[in-house]
């Protein structure tokens, strides 16, 4: 016998009840704060006072445009400056997405422009610009150990699972590294570990000299370990969260690194700069 079929009563389900008064929706916060490069021209009062900055920033354009063709670097030596010139510097040259930390002695601070690979240097008798995908004292001092990895030798505590075969695949790649030899990438996001295996790592490869950040959308952290060749490359999103933790056997990661393109482009974009201030 088929029954008789009744209309669910109204006023139930979802979205029938009245709301908390007190309750609000919450929404997840939107990713924010994405860098892009935007034109910023410098006040140019008296153009005869500031010639040196003036030519200086010709000269750097000009490094810009070679660097992009043949991969030549420069560096320009700002001590020669008086302070309004160095402040016309300062202005145009402005804080790109790139810091980079070098330990040594003296202890460098570098940071890219706004203008990508154009790089100001500072430290104790050091205050320059350099023209490079990447400062050349970040190469150099990369993997000067501050701290010793212990290798396969440093004791494991409980919770070690994985990084013993981990190193064994880093420090392989790390003694066959040659200057043609392709990007090796241990990807930790997709492997399983534990956090005992990363501390352990961390013993294991050491601590070189260099740390870079870059922002962009988002945080990207790159660390020197102290084996060759061996960085940690960590990548948050616009919340800090880490979303990406990865181990890169390279000469230098390429997030880190002004293409080309982008030399290229910041000659240009100095130019720009320059034909608008005279």
């Amino acid at each position: 016998m088929v029954q008789n079929f009744h209309m669910p009563p109204i006023g139930f389900g979802p979205g029938s009840q009245m709301a908390d008064a007190e309750e609000t929706l919450e929404y997840m916060a939107l990713p924010q704060d994405m860098r892009t490069y935007s034109p910023h021209l410098p006040e140019v009062e008296d153009a005869a006072s500031v010639a040196p900055a003036i030519a200086l920033l010709r000269r750097i354009a000009g490094a810009c445009a070679r660097a992009a063709r043949t991969g030549a670097t420069a560096e320009f030596d700002l001590a020669g400056l008086d302070a309004e010139n160095r402040a016309l510097i300062a202005d145009t040259m402005g804080e790109g997405e790139v810091s980079v930390k070098i330990h040594g002695i003296p202890a460098v601070a570098a940071q890219e422009s706004v203008f990508a690979g154009v790089w100001r240097l500072s430290g104790a008798g050091i205050d320059r610009i350099e023209v490079a995908p990447i400062p050349s004292l970040a190469l150099d001092r990369a993997f000067t150990v501050r701290r010793a990895g212990q290798g396969a030798t440093a004791p494991r505590p409980e919770g070690v699972v994985n990084a013993p075969a981990l190193l064994a695949e880093l420090l392989d790649k790390s003694v066959g590294y040659g200057p043609d030899a392709p990007l090796h990438v241990v990807n930790l996001t997709l492997l399983p570990h534990t956090e005992p295996d990363l501390l352990w790592l961390d013993t294991a490869l050491g601590e070189g000299s260099v740390t870079i950040l870059s922002r962009g959308y988002g945080n990207c952290r790159i660390t020197a370990t102290g084996t060759a060749h061996v960085w940690r490359v960590q990548f948050f999103n616009s919340m800090d969260t880490l979303i990406l933790d990865t181990f890169e056997v390279t000469a230098m990661p390429e997030v880190a690194i002004a293409a080309a393109e982008d030399l290229a482009d910041s000659a240009a974009r100095i130019t720009e700069v320059l034909e608008a201030m005279e």
